[in-house]
């Protein structure tokens, strides 16, 4: 691999960041500890590093364990030929230019200790303390030979449980992965293959979550560049030609200069160029790059009043873009990241985006919860109160929500194949939701969360007895997928010994929900046709015995909710495709195990089975004179709308209106303003349905309610 592509995020973000020399560095450390009045000379890139955040510092405490750290790798080597005590080094330096706090440091240099060398945590503890040992000991991985192939799963799980009462072992962990992937240029093809796989599946998630911007970016450009080195190479090209054109983006910022300049505001403008995963996401997005594409505009100021001052100067001399607004700083992310987004107009045409924030937020934007520094003291308490708005999610930014559901589930997944694919799972979800509980408690969930996800958040283990929910005070199936604001409140049953259906785990998006669904349902196999029945929307239609007040007829056929068919003896149940109900023309088919499956004439599986050459059984209703009384049917409508605000809502409202329980529903992606509702409703009563359609038809945006024609399998 070149020089370029093993470190391809270098050349385009110009961060200024020192880096080290490693072969220099190695001869310097090669030369062993110094006195102890004086610092040793290999550290004085982290001390000068660390200094720059936190100029009262004890250098003493790092003097200490690098000369540990130096005599205990001292002979052993990396694989690019480099004294292995580099490593540490350059771990270290990363966190110190980060502004990560002595503790940190000290555990960073020692991280590799306990699993490389004869130091015992034991001497770690001893030497340097609790808090160090702790971190050390979060970071060390365990041994392939006591775990084998679960060894690295069961590292991670490790980790994140370490993670769960002090996140600063996580960032000790990508600091060690991001210089470990500046490296991997000296390791096979297909380990580093492996090892970027990992990287991107689960520490740059990590690093997203907990905000740090500049190690995830990096990371993401050293992964693209090992699994997608064609993308990378013609990303690397473009930036290549845009470097050596003229900037747009330099006239644009001298003129926000000059406006904010005569408004007396006092800011910062930089121009901050794209890393080459977001040109290349650019790139895809939009086809043809722009000028203005391969970076943005960065405002820097002092205070969160000057951020909305700048704003509001931007959108009157310059023409904005209202769709590109977001305001990050009252509606902060649950990565801790403030910002405000917007886009304006420059000369011919030119549309440059521009980030709005205080110095203290892009300390927090690039750093994340190493900006925080030590977040356990009293002083970093404060400050994290002074940043995060007090909502559940990021009240305690030290012990995030996403962080304490993902520590609540890996508890359940007892093996590691579990663990590891739910993990990867759950870490592939790139944006989460806050709803609101009535209780005024909140729910962090990721995006696409539906009711039952919001359930098992709520409840645990409890949530199996849910019968329903109510989303911004409207009922709702627990299919009901949720949006970021929304105030959901979670009904459950009075009967403890009822459990969740098969169908809940196509609802469910977290791994919290699935786990829990599936191993109730793992432990009462026989659930489907007891108790679970009441945890779907509605119950199921049950077979009925025959009347024996039918006369001959009932000894001629069986019946089930209201159907009589020509197989003396046969169990009958209608067919879920098409949902026949009174007074459909119906027809009936024999399936495996000897029952009569009764579809619609019009149902496409009746052509089928006919044209295969399926015998057709006799059905009719039983009463065809007065179905006003008929009860336990199911029928599937297909509601055609135009998309609007809270459509889902006011449909579900009408349809529990007419006293119609929902079984399942669908919502298909809008298309062209136009959005396909598919519901399986439980009927009262079979005669409603013509004013159940007609309640669903009166619905603003509706403008067709029809049965559906779903395909079935014939057999």
């Amino acid at each position: 691999m070149s020089a370029e592509a093993a470190n391809p995020g270098a050349p385009l973000r110009k961060r200024g960041r020192a880096r080290i020399d490693l072969r220099r560095l190695g001869r310097v450390a090669l030369l062993g500890p110094v006195s102890r009045d004086r610092l040793p000379d290999a550290i004085g890139h982290v001390a000068d590093a660390h200094r720059a955040h936190h100029p009262d510092a004890d250098l003493a405490i790092l003097s200490k364990a690098y000369v540990l750290a130096e005599s205990s790798h001292r002979g052993q080597m990396r694989k690019s030929g480099e004294p292995y005590i580099t490593h540490p080094l350059a771990v270290t330096l990363i966190l110190a230019e980060l502004g990560a706090e002595t503790t940190t440091l000290t555990a960073s240099l020692l991280h590799d200790t306990v699993e490389d060398t004869e130091v015992t945590l034991d001497q770690v503890r001893e030497e340097f303390g609790d808090e160090v040992c702790y971190l050390v000991d979060g970071v060390t991985k365990l041994e392939k030979v006591d775990y084998g192939a679960a060894a690295e799963p069961e590292t991670f799980r490790k980790m994140l449980v370490a993670t769960g009462n002090d996140v600063r072992v996580m960032s000790i962990k990508l600091a060690d992965r991001l210089h470990n992937m500046r490296t991997l240029g000296v390791m096979r093809p297909e380990k580093q293959a492996r090892i970027a796989k990992v990287t991107r599946d689960v520490l740059i998630p990590l690093a997203e979550r907990l905000g740090v911007q500049a190690l995830k970016t990096e990371l993401e450009d050293l992964v693209f560049a090992i699994l997608h080195p064609e993308e990378y190479e013609r990303t690397q090209a473009l930036i290549s030609a845009w470097e050596g054109a003229q900037d747009p983006l330099t006239e644009i910022a001298d003129r926000v200069r000059s406006t904010l300049r005569d408004a007396g505001i006092n800011a910062e403008v930089l121009i901050r160029p794209r890393h080459f995963v977001s040109v290349h996401r650019v790139r895809i997005k939009r086809g043809e790059m722009r000028g203005t594409d391969f970076g943005r505009l960065l405002v820097l100021v002092g205070e969160d009043a000057d951020c909305y001052a700048v704003l509001g100067e931007l959108h009157t001399c310059f023409t904005p873009v209202i769709s590109e607004f977001k305001d990050f700083i009252a509606a902060p992310k649950f990565n801790l990241y403030q910002s405000l987004h917007t886009a304006v107009v420059g000369s011919e045409g030119a549309v440059a985006e521009v980030l709005i924030r205080t110095h203290r937020m892009h300390k927090v934007a690039e750093a994340g919860v190493v900006a925080l520094g030590n977040p356990y003291t009293q002083d970093g308490t404060a400050a994290v109160q002074q940043l995060e708005p007090a909502d559940g999610e990021r009240a305690d930014p030290t012990r995030p929500g996403w962080l304490s559901r993902l520590l609540d589930w890996q508890e359940s997944a007892t093996d590691s194949d579990t663990f590891w694919a739910t993990l990867r799972a759950d870490l592939a979800q790139d944006r989460e939701i806050t709803v609101f509980r009535t209780d005024g408690g909140t729910l962090g969930l990721p995006a696409g969360a539906s009711c039952v996800d919001a359930a098992y958040a709520q409840y645990g283990d409890e949530a199996h007895g849910c019968i329903g929910a109510r989303v911004n005070g409207r009922l709702a199936t627990l299919s009901t997928a949720l949006n970021d604001g929304d105030t959901v409140q979670l009904l459950l049953a009075q009967d403890a010994s009822s459990g969740p259906s098969p169908e809940w785990l196509d609802h469910a998006r977290t791994p919290a929900a699935r786990i829990a669904i599936t191993r109730w349902l793992d432990a009462h196999p026989d659930g489907a046709q007891g108790p679970q029945k009441s945890r779907s929307d509605a119950p199921k239609p049950q077979a009925q015995p025959a009347d024996d007040a039918a006369g001959t007829r009932s000894r001629a056929a069986d019946r089930a909710a209201g159907v009589v068919v020509d197989m003396p003896g046969a169990p009958v149940r209608l067919a879920g495709c098409c949902t026949p109900v009174p007074p459909d023309t119906i027809i009936g088919f024999t399936v495996r195990g000897g029952a009569v499956t009764v579809h619609r004439e019009e149902c496409p599986a009746v052509a089928r089975m006919r044209g295969t050459g399926r015998a057709a059984v006799g059905a009719r209703w039983d009463d065809p004179g007065d179905w006003s009384g008929t009860t336990d049917y199911k029928v599937t409508l297909v509601a055609e709308s135009f998309g609007r605000p809270r459509l889902l809502a006011d449909l579900t409202e009408a349809i529990a209106t007419a006293d119609a329980a929902i079984v399942s529903a669908t919502v298909e992606p809008p298309s062209e303003q136009r959005v396909r509702h598919t519901y399986t409703l439980q009927l009262p009563d079979a005669a409603g349905l013509p004013g159940l359609m007609r309640a669903m038809r009166d619905v603003p945006g509706v403008y067709d309610v029809s049965r559906a024609q779903q395909p079935a399998a014939t057999g």
